[in-house]
């Protein structure tokens, strides 16, 4: 049997749109068919039911229920927009009142150590103070002065021999004095036994030279003319031999 190619080569040349279109009019034809079937009374009652419209009426209670469903809903917004805005005016507050304690905690912390600082000065003070107090208590004596001359070379000599432990006195010292060399510290016996002996008696209190080394006072001058020196030299020698320069009352 022969096939209908030109059928089979149609088909293959439809585009998808006439397949559609062509699907479409088969299917109002057979609704065409359909509606023809239906009795004239049933078209009737079909087009009434279709044509005519019922009236919807709403009741009072319906009214009410809307509107109490819509004052809910409006009630339960306000009340969920005003929990919301509590809610931030509370995290505000605290925000406020953390913000405050710490610049409570901060003025308190500077306080402190402000307080802290004057003490610490204070303390500073009082120390230097105490030091300043220290150092005047333990400051020098200033030394003391004398007159270059025969009362400041005596009064010299007595606070030395003092602090030596050699006895004497002022008159003592001063009488002896006059009468070896009228208080002349450069004088110098040239004629005794001792200037013939080539060891001539010298200074205020006319002391040889062997005397003079061997009874030497820590502390003053090697010089035998020196006034201090030749003094206290003479009165430690007077102190070996006469127990003071008080007990002696001539050469000696």
């Amino acid at each position: 049997m022969l096939k209908n190619t030109n059928i089979r080569r149609l088909s293959r040349s439809l585009t998808r749109h006439q397949k559609v279109a062509m699907a479409g009019v088969a299917t109002l034809g057979a609704a065409a068919l359909a509606f023809s079937a239906v009795p004239s009374n049933a078209e009737t009652t079909t087009n009434e039911a279709t044509v005519s419209t019922a009236k919807v009426e709403y009741g009072s209670d319906q009214i009410k229920d809307v509107k109490a469903s819509v004052t809910d809903q409006l009630a339960g917004a306000s009340l969920k927009a005003e929990a919301i805005k509590a809610k931030a005016e509370a995290k505000k507050a605290e925000a406020k009142k953390k913000a405050a304690a710490a610049a409570a905690a901060k003025k308190k912390a500077a306080a402190a150590a402000a307080a802290k600082k004057k003490a610490e000065a204070a303390r500073k003070a009082k120390e230097a103070a105490s030091r300043s107090a220290k150092r005047a208590a333990i400051k020098p004596v200033a030394a003391k002065t004398y007159a270059n001359n025969l009362d400041g070379w005596i009064r010299n000599a007595l606070d030395i021999m003092q602090a030596k432990g050699i006895p004497g006195s002022y008159n003592g010292l001063y009488r002896n004095i006059m009468r070896e060399s009228s208080g002349n510290p450069m004088a110098i016996n040239d004629w005794d036994i001792n200037a013939i002996n080539g060891i001539p008696s010298k200074g205020l209190l006319q002391v040889i030279p062997p005397t003079f080394n061997a009874y030497h006072v820590a502390g003053t001058s090697w010089d035998i003319y020196n006034p201090v020196a030749n003094i206290t030299a003479a009165a430690n020698y007077a102190a070996d031999k006469y127990g003071s320069i008080d007990n002696v009352n001539s050469a000696y």
